[in-house]
């Protein structure tokens, strides 16, 4: 046998020559110097490979009873990490088939059984099953009691904001954001609301309580919490995902059955299923013209295409932020009945994401480029050789942790490093001699001599600053990439960060108009007033 599975409790002795890794979420205090070699790049490079699968596995569950809940079968990278598990399983089968013995270090129940029916795969006693599935099942199950109660009361708290929203009113469905207010401007939107007083805003159902209040002054806002109904309210207590046995049966049985218990295992189907009923409701009653969102393929916004065409309301999404090669869920491939629950029209930021989803697949009359509200053109001198390198810290707190292991090991004397902090997501990051703290973004500085990142859009502000950019790649998970075609950072792995730092060049400068274009008002007003 080529690889020998393991639970980090029950590790074996291996004679000659020998590699090993382990699976994400175990730790296995083993000798690093036969750790197998390029894990980051092979993991990722598997991930990139699994897409179409994905996306042929969610399409063929999302046909299925309760899968409209679920955000495994939109293939949502963020969201899920049923892909990353996929990628798990074929790097072990491309192993299994290769020459040098491999111990793999598995702790999670689900994932071990998958690797285990891998042919060439000698697998050693299995972590017990049961005890996970209880936890994640009381999980759930205060998870929805506890959102039940939630709804219950945003429900009462915002019922006087229905009183903002005119029947027939064009309008902007927008997730809760502080960057919002009450004077015209929305994070999303820019000043949209301002050029077009007649314009409405609704807050989705995840927008906070006291922040929906606030914006409602401004008597254009409203939260749709308003248009659920309390008698409903209870049943969300029962939504959960539910495919049936048959549905799960293939050869990733095990890793699907997985992310049915992990998606369970937190209110996530419940809540999509209030927004739902929430904007169900409100379409139904307030029969808005036109209604445009900031827009990802989740599974709220597929029901609301659904429910939107049954009432004959238009339905513009705006491709408001970045998607880059990792983010596979607006994708329509997944969509169980395809161009049915894509908006009318798509909105996109600028030519590189047209491009992209025009290849993954949305028609070129269902697309048009309507420019980016939430990042603007921004010059100026921000290289300097001699400069602190810029260090922004990832949404996702296992990667900003092994980010600031690659910090620490790249401090030499001479060089300083800025970090800041993601704005939704805190860390406890300690200030020392070389490493302090910016609330500055990368437009606000001057003089960087390198931009480090994990996830999110920092990377790609690093390359348009013209400034040497790298990109970490960790060896137990995958940092979803989200670079736009023709823009590249240098991958870096928490050994080689301190060597690509010192070996550092500007990279070729970044064309804007071919990522992002500017706010075009005509077109927003012919795709808002048609």
């Amino acid at each position: 046998m080529s690889v020998l599975l393991h639970q980090s409790t029950d590790l074996p002795s291996i004679e000659g020559e020998w590699v090993w890794f382990a699976i994400t979420g175990t730790s296995a205090n083993l000798d690093p110097k036969h750790k197998l070699l390029n894990l980051g790049q092979r993991l990722e490079e598997t991930f990139d490979d699994i897409r179409d699968d994905w996306w042929a596995l969610g399409h063929k569950l999302g046909q299925t009873p309760s899968a409209r809940l679920a955000h495994m079968p939109t293939a949502a990278s963020y969201n899920c990490d049923f892909g990353l598990m996929m990628a798990w399983s074929r790097l072990t089968e491309a192993v299994a088939s290769a020459p040098v013995r491999c111990l793999v270090v598995c702790d999670d129940p689900w994932i071990f059984r998958q690797l285990a029916s891998i042919k060439g795969v000698e697998a050693g006693q299995a972590p017990p099953l049961f005890p996970q599935l209880l936890k994640r099942w009381t999980r759930g199950w205060f998870a929805r009691v506890k959102l039940t109660i939630s709804v219950i009361v945003a429900h009462i708290r915002l019922r006087k904001s229905r009183a903002n929203n005119v029947q027939g009113t064009n309008t902007l469905l927008v997730y809760g954001h502080p960057g919002s207010n009450t004077e015209g401007h929305d994070a999303y939107f820019g000043s949209l609301m301002d050029d077009m007083p007649a314009l409405g805003r609704m807050v989705h159902t995840d927008g906070d309580v006291n922040l929906t209040l606030e914006l409602a002054k401004d008597g254009r806002t409203a939260g749709l919490h308003a248009w659920g109904s309390i008698l409903f309210a209870p049943f969300l207590f029962f939504q959960r995902w539910q495919p049936g046995p048959s549905d799960l049966e293939g050869p990733y049985n095990w890793i699907l059955r997985r992310a049915v218990t992990f998606e369970n295992a937190t209110a996530a189907p419940a809540a999509n299923y209030w927004q739902m009923h929430c904007q169900e409701r409100w379409l139904k009653s307030q029969r808005p013209k036109t209604v445009v969102w900031p827009w990802e393929n989740h599974p709220w916004e597929r029901e609301f295409c659904r429910s939107a065409k049954r009432q004959h309301i238009k339905t513009r999404g705006y491709q408001h932020a970045v998607i880059g090669p990792h983010q596979f869920n607006p994708g329509p491939a997944s969509n169980p009945d395809g161009l049915t629950s894509i908006p009318d029209r798509i909105i996109c930021s600028g030519p590189a994401y047209h491009d992209q989803l025009l290849t993954w697949g949305i028609p070129t009359d269902q697309l048009c480029i309507g420019g980016a509200f939430r990042i603007s053109r921004f010059d100026g001198n921000y290289y300097d050789a001699d400069g602190p390198v810029f260090v922004a810290t990832s949404s996702f707190a296992p990667i900003t942790e092994q980010m600031m292991l690659a910090v620490q090991s790249a401090v030499k004397p001479g060089r300083k490093f800025i970090v800041k902090i993601h704005p939704l997501y805190p860390q406890n990051i300690k200030e020392t001699e070389n490493i302090s703290l910016t609330n500055h973004t990368i437009p606000e500085q001057q003089g960087l001599s390198a931009v480090f990142y994990g996830t999110g859009t920092s990377g790609l502000e690093g390359l348009l600053a013209g400034v040497p950019t790298f990109r970490f790649r960790p060896d137990d998970r995958v940092a979803i990439n989200v670079l736009p075609e023709g823009a590249k950072a240098e991958p870096v792995s928490i050994d080689t960060l301190g060597n690509a730092l010192d070996q550092a060049k500007i990279p070729d400068p970044l064309n804007w108009e071919s990522i992002y274009s500017p706010v075009d008002q005509a077109l927003w007003q012919k795709e808002l007033n048609t």
